[in-house]
């Protein structure tokens, strides 16, 4: 059976990404915040995956799927990728400073401060950066310092050539809301821009004044720990206490990437090396002048709106505007399906801020993966604490990098009057639910939603999901089921309409399948759309594949890991897969079943990995409404039209441009936010 190999394929899709950093049809700013994009989901492909392939060595003969060589083998791969990558990465940000310069936009650093430019780069410094450094001096005579994961460092070299000495120090470069400062100019001829590590780099003479060098250099590097959390089974603590224990021990896990500026002197990055027991060819990758370039994600506009994209209102959806009554009236009376960031996030804040202060509701039950930072959502939930009504929260505490986020809400929410949880043992908590309860008179009501994505203001501006707000008596009842394996970890309930991991999923998605299957064998049309963000099941790839042999046509639009081989003769012919990277990140998860014309429509927390199927909460949830339907549809179309953002997923992994039968241009982003935005202009106020 051909497939991907899964960390390669992750590779893959960080290289389109980076294409769109090189893509001229993006505004000029957002190709840079691409890179800042990259930057970052290179540090959490090293936290995580590399991480594991690492622990992977020490195994005796372990198979590595969809590689042919093993754990180390696969490793230096993966750093010949990197590599490769990572000119590409150096040839479009000067590309990038280049076409900037032509607009105006010059960046600077410590060698080029001008004359009249001296004076607030040396204020800025002694007012903003120097309260927030900690100046460090090497020594063999003290324990090096121990590094932050993460960290940006400037690695400081001194050198007294009359008596040949060395002396090396760390500067940590300060983590401020705003890494690149303006110079004041009073020329409309040209903006400059410069960094803080080269402000940092120009006041290195002030900092280390004390001494007497002649030559004073500096040179960034950062490392990249293990994020794998160790939590420990000491049954005298608490999960809570087990946790914010296993967080604190990530900070000195294993460093599993060394990033140095190439230009770095041969001694000063072996005393690096030697100080942090790094051996040659150990993921030690050369870079460039900085590092960080997650930080590029916040790069500035300098107050030109042609250089990002036009600002964007999302819809409202035409079922729940405000002045039309309720809104819990409103879905009690029929399912709504709400699809961000197209349509407004803030009709979810407004149910719960409605139910919150509804002399009816009884009890509101949620469960929370990933929050904002000032939550409205938390804040609904409070509300409704304080005004009598038993709010019960489910919070995961193994979000990733979440963790002490999560641990912080868990502590603030008890404190507030709210029940918490923390999840089923063993199992991680991704659905995306909440249910509330209702008595109107001698009835009592559920609504309950059911999402792709998590209750965050923030990443619904910016991630595509949907969600189905439904009082549907079959629905609700089951999602209340979901809330009591919560509570009561033996309790293993069924399930007739939820596909619920780790539960029925498999069966149901096996079936689903099949019937398709069966239809194909039977001479009748076989079709399946499936949207994920990844696709890595091997058991689900190997259905896939038989449907395929069976003649059933599968359309896959998969964003990120996709261990599927499409268009293998015998194997996979029927089988197309293209990716979306957008204006934004896609990851809504739609599948759609032909069913012989009587259309299957599901939504989904789930992706197809293992881990979503056998070790975790997930929901997916029918959509049977035919207008809910003629929504997804129109997005599922649109996203294999695209002949824009999409790109083809094929054995040779080029990320070649998806080309359609459509000859005019055609974003499937754009045309989604059209169609919902019309949606909200036809309503009659």
């Amino acid at each position: 059976m051909k497939l991907f190999n899964r960390e390669l394929s992750w590779l893959s899709f960080n290289e389109r990404v980076l294409q769109e950093s090189l893509d001229t049809s993006n505004p000029l700013v957002e190709r840079v915040r691409f890179l800042g994009i990259y930057s970052n989901n290179m540090d959490e492909f090293y936290r995580v995956r590399v991480a594991s392939v690492k622990r992977l060595i020490s195994i005796d003969k372990v198979k590595v799927e969809g590689f042919e060589g093993g754990p180390k083998a696969l490793l230096d791969h993966i750093k010949h990728v990197v590599l490769d990558q990572q000119l590409m990465f150096e040839l479009s940000y000067k590309k990038l400073l280049h076409e900037l310069k032509k607009q105006r936009i010059l960046k600077t650093d410590e060698k080029h401060v001008k004359t009249d430019e001296e004076q607030f780069v040396e204020s800025y410094f002694q007012e903003k950066i120097r309260p927030l450094i900690v100046p460090i001096m090497l020594s063999s005579k003290r324990p090096f310092p121990q590094l932050k994961d993460g960290g940006n460092y400037l690695a400081v070299k001194m050198t007294n050539f009359e008596k040949s000495k060395i002396k090396y120090a760390l500067i940590e470069i300060p983590q401020t809301s705003n890494r690149f400062i303006i110079l004041p100019s009073e020329s409309d001829h040209m903006q400059k821009m410069i960094l803080i590590d080269d402000i940092i780099r120009f006041n290195l003479p002030e900092i280390f004044s004390i001494f007497n060098f002649d030559s004073i250099t500096a040179h960034s590097f950062k490392i990249t720990r293990d994020a794998e959390l160790d939590v420990d089974d000491d049954i005298s603590k608490s999960y809570l206490e087990k946790m914010a224990e296993s967080v604190e021990m990530r900070k000195i896990g294993q460093t599993v990437r060394f990033v140095y500026d190439s230009a770095m002197p041969i001694d000063q990055l072996q005393y690096l090396m030697d100080a942090l027991k790094l051996k040659p060819g150990e993921n030690i990758i050369p870079g460039g002048t900085y590092h960080n370039f997650r930080d590029f994600m916040g790069f500035p506009d300098f107050g030109r709106s042609s250089f990002v994209y036009e600002k964007r209102t999302a819809a409202r959806h035409p079922d729940l505007i405000h002045g039309q009554g309720p809104l819990i009236k409103t879905i009690l009376n029929k399912d709504i399906l709400l699809t961000y960031p197209f349509q407004t996030f803030q009709h979810i804040i407004d149910v719960l801020r409605e139910a919150a202060i509804d002399p009816k509701v009884i009890s509101i039950k949620i469960n929370l993966y990933r929050v904002a930072s000032n939550s409205q959502i938390i804040n609904a939930l409070i509300s409704a604490a304080k005004n009598g009504i038993k709010v019960t929260v489910i919070i995961e505490l193994k979000a990733r990098f979440d963790e002490k986020n999560n641990i912080d809400w868990s502590n603030y929410l008890e404190d507030n009057g709210v029940n918490v949880l923390f999840g089923v043992q063993n199992l991680k908590v991704h659905s995306k639910l909440f249910i509330i309860k209702r008595k109107s008179g001698n009835k009592t009501q559920l609504i309950a939603h059911v999402g792709t994505g998590n209750f965050h203001e923030k990443t619904a501006n910016i991630y595509t999901d949907c969600s189905l707000l439904t009082a549907d008596k079959v629905i609700t009842r089951e999602v209340n089921k979901v809330f009591r394996i919560f509570k009561n970890n033996f309790d293993r309930s069924m399930f007739r309409e939820l596909l619920v991991s780790p539960f029925n999923v498999r069966r149901k998605i096996n079936a689903l399948i099949d019937r398709e299957i069966k239809h194909a064998k039977n001479g009748d049309k076989g079709h399946i759309i499936i949207k994920l963000n990844n696709l890595v099941d091997l058991k689900v790839i190997k259905k896939l594949y038989e449907a395929s042999q069976a003649g059933v046509k599968i359309e896959c639009i998969i964003r990120g890991i996709c261990s599927l081989v499409p268009g293998i003769k015998n194997q996979s012919e029927n089988i197309t897969v293209r990716s979306i990277v957008g204006q934004y990140l896609e990851h809504t998860r739609i599948l759609w079943f032909y069913n012989q014309g009587d259309d299957a429509y599901y939504i989904s927390s789930a992706d197809w990995m293992t881990r979503n199927l056998d070790r975790r909460i997930e929901v997916t949830v029918p959509i049977y409404d035919p207008d809910l339907q003629k929504d997804l549809k129109f997005m599922l179309d649109a996203c294999l039209k695209d002949n824009q953002k999409a790109r083809v997923i094929d054995l040779e992994q080029k990320n070649k441009n998806v080309k359609t039968d459509l000859k005019e241009k055609f974003n499937s982003q754009d045309a989604i936010y059209s169609y919902f935005k019309a949606k909200e202009k036809a309503i009659k106020v």
